[in-house]
């Protein structure tokens, strides 16, 4: 089969299609044939050498695909039959011709869905579903400020915010970024280049600040952060764009707020962790991607690109030009697409 690959660390000029052996599932797994993947940030990242794949893991591209059901593994509990339309969540693998799924990461596609579509949905979605509901706890009326509002996992979580009820408030760094939150539901947004986030955010909640951060920045947000993060708020890291150090007094700050630090990965989660958010996003979240629901869930994709120009989208994305994913993938940022080349 094809697949994406890149035989030492560095540029998106390093990536090329490569002719691999095809997997075959293991105790329990899915083989889908691929239709589409994602480009995720964690893509990025793998590519340059700093974010390898867990142990066990494929090295190959791809933290999430759609597609259909064409094997089962021995040990499979009769959920899944050959030709079923699925997405799954992975651990790498999605950005070539085939990949083997552990059952419990398969999600049925709405009826309504393409593959593309679909593509753009797991690992941003689930991430989104996972800081808000498994570590952020969030409640109806709180205010989510959400970084870097216009990734696939900004663009997932204003839309999710707004399912639990809640108040989505976004950052982003051009005003088409903007928009396109506010399309996707954001309260409001401000632009971090060219304006004080926190400022605005306080004035936006009449002085309250926010009771959930989503921060995939890191490091020179932290004074920001706290400026505007309520008392008892959740400040929730899940990424460091701008590196992890941090220069002053952030332990006091965040005690006289009695406020909280948590991290979170998903990649690097175990088996049963991934099986049990999958479960909860598939009877929670998922029908609402379906037509007739009150509050209509919307995956974005940025562009679609064949695998062969998978280097291209990488470029794309690394310049930030993106807005959520493009069908390849991203954070969860969908940027490429269609492993059908």
């Amino acid at each position: 089969m094809l697949a994406a690959y890149f035989d030492c660390p560095g540029g998106p000029e390093n990536l090329y299609v490569k002719q691999v052996m095809k997997p075959h599932p293991g105790e329990g797994e899915v083989l889908v044939k691929v239709s589409a993947s994602a480009l995720n940030r964690a893509d990025l990242l793998q590519r340059r050498g700093t974010y390898p794949p867990p142990k066990g893991a494929s090295d190959i591209l791809g933290l999430e695909a759609a597609g259909s059901v064409a094997g089962l593994g021995p040990g499979c509990k009769g959920r899944w039959k050959v030709g079923d339309a699925v997405m799954a969540l992975l651990s790498g693998g999605g950005q070539a011709e085939y990949v083997t799924v552990p059952e419990g990461y398969l999600m049925p596609i709405p009826n309504d869905m393409s593959f593309i579509q679909a593509a753009a949905i797991p690992e941003a979605w689930l991430t989104a579903f996972q800081l808000l509901h498994f570590v952020g706890k969030v409640q109806k009326d709180e205010r989510v400020l959400i970084h870097a509002g216009a990734s696939g996992v900004g663009m997932a979580a204003i839309q999710l915010v707004r399912l639990a009820k809640a108040i989505p408030i976004v950052t982003a760094g051009t005003q088409e970024k903007l928009k396109a939150t506010a399309k996707a539901g954001a309260a409001a947004g401000f632009n971090y280049k060219n304006e004080d986030f926190s400022e605005k955010v306080l004035a936006f909640t009449q002085g309250s600040g926010v009771d959930i951060i989503l921060d995939c920045v890191g490091g020179s947000y932290w004074e920001k952060n706290l400026n505007c993060l309520s008392t008892d708020g959740r400040w929730i890291i899940y990424g460091l764009l701008s590196g992890g150090e941090v220069h002053g007094d952030l332990l006091a700050r965040l005690l006289s707020k009695r406020a909280s630090i948590h991290t979170s990965l998903l990649r690097s989660r175990d088996k049963e962790y991934k099986e049990r958010l999958v479960k909860a996003f598939t009877e929670d979240a998922l029908p609402y991607f379906s037509g007739g629901s009150s509050l209509h869930l919307q995956p974005f994709v940025d562009s679609v690109c064949p695998l062969h120009e998978i280097a291209e989208a990488h470029r794309i994305m690394e310049e930030n030009k993106n807005i959520d994913p493009a069908a390849p993938g991203g954070q969860s940022d969908p940027l490429y697409s269609e492993p059908a080349v």
